[in-house]
């Protein structure tokens, strides 16, 4: 004898088990995460370890020039607790901002940074500082950077520059310092059409240049000073800055004070741990 009543049990009950299912309400799922499912037809899988549509929080580092750009990122991403340091022998202006609160901790991974970079022309007087070329390398550098050459002016560099073009064929002999401020050099034609002519050629002893040392800084002057030698090789030139170290220290001082004045937060001397 065949029995088909537990067949049909079985079936009421499935029917019932799926129609539980599918009038029970959608479970949330939490991003990041793998779920899976078994269903009638087999295991489904959901993946949800993809990019969300949006992040749950800030974070990465973030790095600007000029004081302006770390203005205009800062006073949109900054709070109360956000904490700036600023190291002037890395010349950098950093800012964490979403450093730890008062009440408890935070991550610490948002973070700006200004890094900033010497001008050009910063760079080129500082790698001649010192060094001392022949005649026609010094009139070439003046030529190069008449616009910042201040006292004397652009022109009467220029003037110089020429001058020490047309002498590079004499033998210069002797150097002596005018009252006026001035060196000023003798020198003996060598020239064929000329050999044996004397002549002077004077030179300021000292002349202002204006440099910007930060890219977006501010300008500042600078005092550069003659320096000279006479020797087998004849007459080689170069010069030496006053304190170009100061001059530096002072724009990047400059440079945080500015930042400092546009916001509530103080300005640590230092990196942040």
């Amino acid at each position: 004898m065949i029995h088909t009543e537990p067949s049909s049990t079985n079936g009421e009950a499935q029917t019932i088990v799926e129609t539980a299912l599918r009038s029970a309400p959608p479970a949330e799922l939490e991003p990041g995460k793998v779920y899976a499912f078994h269903t009638p037809t087999g295991v489904h899988k959901v993946d949800l370890t993809g990019p969300a549509t949006a992040p749950d929080r800030k974070t990465g580092t973030t790095t600007v020039r000029d004081a302006a750009s770390f203005h205009a990122y800062f006073e949109k991403h900054a709070d109360d607790d956000t904490e700036v340091y600023a190291d002037a022998d890395r010349l950098t202006v950093t800012a964490i901002l979403n450093a730890h609160e008062t009440d408890g901790p935070r991550f610490g991974d948002h973070i700006l940074r200004l890094a900033l970079r010497e001008t050009e022309a910063w760079k080129q007087w500082a790698a001649r500082d010192g060094k001392l070329v022949d005649q026609e390398q010094f009139a070439e550098f003046l030529e190069d950077h008449l616009p910042e050459l201040l006292e004397p002016s652009a022109g009467e560099m220029l003037e110089i520059a020429q001058s020490f073009q047309a002498t590079s064929k004499v033998d210069f002999q002797s150097a002596s310092r005018l009252a006026s401020g001035q060196r000023q050099f003798q020198y003996v034609e060598t020239s064929t059409a000329k050999a044996g002519q004397k002549g002077q050629l004077s030179v300021p002893e000292t002349f202002t240049i204006g440099l910007v040392p930060f890219e977006g800084s501010e300008g500042y002057k600078l005092v550069a000073r003659l320096r000279y030698r006479i020797g087998q090789n004849g007459l080689v030139l170069g010069y030496k800055l006053e304190r170009p170290g100061d001059i530096r220290q002072k724009a990047f001082a400059d440079v945080v004070t500015a930042i400092g004045e546009h916001i509530e937060q103080p300005v640590m001397n230092g990196t942040p741990g």
